[in-house]
């Protein structure tokens, strides 16, 4: 039955898409953690990569009608040519689908087919690389918000292959924002509060308390995202947001990084490399390092992202990257009862999930994961996930510190009297350095 369900649900309304997602997602940690987000349903789809078309590292969102482009990538491991198709789904602030029909959200064709692929080059994984670029001439949206894309393959739409967030906003507020430490106790040196405020002269809100919501992320990242925050005051067309509580994140620290552009030199984090019997490429890392009790240290890194990249190949590098098994260890004395531990970034999708998860290894006392990834330069951390609270603790290991570098995202979303959807009216991109 579920095939036909969710045909029916992409071919009548995106309503219940969500539930049929949900339903087939079950490699969540807990019940807690969002499901309708980026997900990949396919094991041989591998380095998907979405952002704003300009920047490799922007996040995927773009202005309306401003002729900003989205770029969607990603490999194919079974290294064959298939038909890959993208649709869209609109979604309120809170990610669940909104009451939109298709063609009230789309105009022109409601889907688009992947025309652009490359066979890998000189790579012992063999692999097909697809990319497109979206909006178009032939597929543009009409209205702001928040957007799911999901890609089917073989013109089969119960067939899904993956699904990546993307925001599209249409600025008719302003956005101000000051930095600044928490107030009193131990947080003051370990979380970034922000203050903001959201002007509207000009643009009519009937009802700012219950009409708007708010949504701050930080490092383009979902799994840790404050939504939702009220306003502190009113007055002159003017909202002033500066509660702690409402707006306070955990600094952390720089991300960990490793460098396997290369399986010819070692670099500062490969301890090992080698080729397997079965012709696979393998790259141990030395331990992690503890790093709560050590002072913070400064250095620029891409927040949790990843550069992809050859340095044994002047070619193109999205077809003469080759994959590599990639092994961590943490060395820990005691196996923790509590929760469990997870390889998180980009390079995992923001997930805790199977592939993620680090298991414990009693001879060698220690956390040890092994990821299959394609030559680059990562950004990641490690978090504890604990059975009592949701999401991951950073802190356990790296622990926090307010000075961190963190790019932070303030999204203003508008619910208009008598419509039936959330528009995103504002949106402004801040960092914790950059004042």
């Amino acid at each position: 039955m579920k095939p036909l369900l969710v045909i029916l649900i992409l071919i009548t309304s995106s309503a219940f898409f969500s539930q049929t997602v949900a339903v087939a997602d079950d490699d969540y940690v807990n019940d807690n953690v969002l499901r309708y987000d980026d997900y990949i349903y396919k094991p041989s789809i591998k380095t998907v990569q979405i952002h704003e078309s300009s920047w490799d590292y922007a996040a995927p969102i773009i202005n309306l009608n401003s002729g900003e482009q989205i770029e969607l990538s990603f490999d194919d491991l079974d290294s064959d040519q298939k038909r890959y198709t993208v649709t869209f789904v609109h979604c309120n602030a809170d990610w669940t689908p909104s009451d939109l029909m298709v063609s009230e959200y789309l105009s022109g064709y409601f889907d688009l087919n992947f025309i652009n692929f490359s066979y890998s080059m000189n790579t012992l994984q063999k692999y097909t690389h697809y990319s497109l670029l979206f909006p178009t001439q032939s597929l543009t949206f009409t209205k702001s918000g928040n957007y799911v894309a999901y890609v089917y393959v073989n013109n089969k739409k119960e067939d899904l292959v993956l699904s990546r967030r993307i925001l599209v906003y249409d600025n008719k507020v302003s956005v101000a924002h000051t930095f600044r430490q928490t107030s009193g106790d131990d947080d003051q040196f370990a979380k970034q509060h922000i203050d903001f405020s959201i002007g509207y002269a000009g643009y009519d809100i009937t009802n700012p308390f219950n009409d708007l919501k708010v949504t701050i992320t930080q490092n383009n990242r979902w799994d840790n995202a404050v939504t939702n925050i009220k306003p502190t005051f009113l007055g002159n067309n003017q909202l002033t947001y500066s509660l702690d509580d409402a707006s306070t994140f955990t600094g952390g620290k720089e991300f960990r990084y490793f460098d396997i552009r290369s399986m010819k030199f070692f670099t500062e984090k490969v301890k090992e490399i080698y080729r397997d019997e079965n012709l696979k490429n393998h790259i141990v890392l030395y331990p992690e390092e503890i790093r709560s009790t050590k002072p913070y240290l400064y250095y620029p890194d891409f927040n949790g992202s990843f550069l992809i990249k050859n340095r044994d190949s002047n070619g193109n590098q999205d077809i003469e990257a080759d994959y590599i098994y990639v092994d961590f260890f943490l060395p820990y004395s005691t196996p923790e009862t509590g929760g469990n531990f997870y390889v998180l970034g980009k390079l995992t999708d923001w997930r805790m999930n199977k592939k993620s998860k680090m298991t414990y290894n009693y001879k060698r006392f220690g956390y040890e994961a092994q990821l299959y990834l394609k030559q680059g330069y990562y950004n990641y951390e490690i978090v504890l996930s604990s059975d009592t609270k949701k999401g991951g603790d950073e802190t356990v290991l790296d622990g926090s510190h307010w000075e961190t570098e963190n790019d932070y995202n303030i999204l203003v979303y508008h619910r208009k009297l008598g419509t039936y959807y959330d528009q995103l009216i504002g949106y402004k991109k801040i960092n914790s350095l950059r004042k």
